[in-house]
């Protein structure tokens, strides 16, 4: 279970220092990388800023995708060394991430929301309301194709 009470990003710097000291290359690379993502995201824009501990979330689950797609991507292209190294390192991400939702839990979030908005007798249209309450309740805990399959399911039954 993650330390919530530490900021994420100081976690992760702590994290990296552990993981020089003892020399695990994948754990400290893949830390540095997500590092210097939440850096970048600092600095971007006109003015620098300091994340919040959300946004850094947001910052590690971006690259956690990156890690999931390459992986795929590599394992279509029949390159297993290199899907097997982006494996490792969503693993790392894996422990900076909030505890997934399972697909009962999701259902029962699309099933609030959806009786929340009133989206059921809209049907598909009714999409984008649903998701826009769903989506803040989801966010880093689920997949978010996953999570617009479930709506469309709901709406569409």
């Amino acid at each position: 279970m993650p330390d919530t009470t530490t900021p994420l990003k100081d976690r992760l710097r702590t994290d990296l220092t552990a993981a020089m000291r003892s020399r695990d290359k994948v754990r400290s690379g893949t830390i540095r990388m997500v590092l210097a993502a939440i850096t970048e995201a600092e600095v971007a824009g006109k003015e620098a800023r300091t994340l919040t501990d959300e946004q850094v979330l947001d910052v590690v689950v971006r690259e956690a995708r990156k890690r999931r797609e390459a992986q795929q991507a590599f394992a279509d292209a029949d390159r297993p060394e290199l899907a097997d190294k982006e494996q490792a390192e969503a693993a790392v991400l894996a422990d900076y991430l909030p505890q997934a939702m399972t697909a009962e839990e999701i259902s029962e979030v699309v099933r609030t929301a959806v009786e929340q908005t009133g989206a059921a007798e809209l049907g598909l249209k009714g999409m984008g309301k649903v998701m826009g309450v769903v989506t803040p309740q989801t966010k880093g805990r689920a997949d978010g194709g996953a999570v617009a399959a479930e709506v469309r399911r709901q709406l569409a039954g």
